[in-house]
């Protein structure tokens, strides 16, 4: 029998959690930053060369990392609990479920959203709450393929971001008044008729999520967050 090599032991996934989680503490004090990665490493006991091979691409692949992991968390939570009740109040205990998530990570969010709007990160930020908005719907049981697949998201991405915002912001006990909010937009969501003849009414009257974060909207008492009248950036067929 060979004995088995330094690389053999090689844990990448547990670097990856390891540094994460050690990197976190570090964010609200310096940001997403190349020194918070550094001291991540130090604190993880994980050399730079070793933490940079399970991070290759830095910071913007921690954050990711770590927001994925809680998407994943969170389907995880739903799939264990029962899938019965209205549709919307399942959406709204998803939403307020991966709020809470990251309860004790509200500062490193907040860098997060500062960290994002840099030019590097344009194309990031989208992603992520793509992912987080698709893994809800599937995680309550949407199997739509057709047009409402997109539908649902476009809307529920307006209603997570202004949540969110509103979120960081919230000094209400238990946070409190991020469930009323939160509450109010899907009330609104869900007063509007879901004709297709009609969706045009449910794009004008959701934010755009990206102006939402660049115009930091959604604070508690802004008029409840939602600019309304501002219409979404479309893509452009490529």
């Amino acid at each position: 029998m060979s004995e088995k090599g330094p690389d053999t032991a090689y844990d990448w996934q547990g670097d990856r959690d390891r540094l994460v989680d050690a990197i976190l503490p570090h964010v609200p004090f310096d940001g997403w930053s190349d020194a918070a990665f550094k001291a991540g490493a130090e604190d993880a006991k994980i050399d730079l060369p070793r933490a940079l091979n399970a991070f290759p691409g830095g910071m913007s692949e921690v954050l990711a990392y770590n927001h994925r992991r809680h998407d994943q968390a969170l389907i995880e939570r739903l799939q264990r609990e029962s899938g019965s009740g209205r549709i919307r109040d399942r959406i709204a205990q998803a939403v307020r479920l991966r709020l809470e998530l990251v309860g004790g990570q509200r500062e490193a969010v907040r860098a997060g959203l500062s960290f994002l709007l840099l030019p590097g990160n344009a194309t990031l930020g989208p992603k992520l709450l793509y992912g987080t908005v698709d893994a809800i719907w599937h995680a309550i049981g949407d199997k739509s393929t057709d047009f409402s697949f997109y539908t649902k998201r476009a809307i529920l991405a307006g209603v997570y971001s202004a949540t969110l915002l509103y979120w960081l912001n919230d000094k209400s006990e238990n946070h409190a008044a991020s469930w009323a909010f939160l509450d109010r937009r899907i009330d609104e969501v869900m007063k509007i008729p879901a004709v297709k003849g009609r969706l045009k009414s449910v794009f004008d009257r959701l934010p755009n999520p990206l102006h939402l974060l660049q115009q930091g909207a959604g604070q508690p008492g802004s008029r409840e967050g939602l600019p309304l009248g501002m219409r979404p950036r479309r893509r452009r067929r490529a």
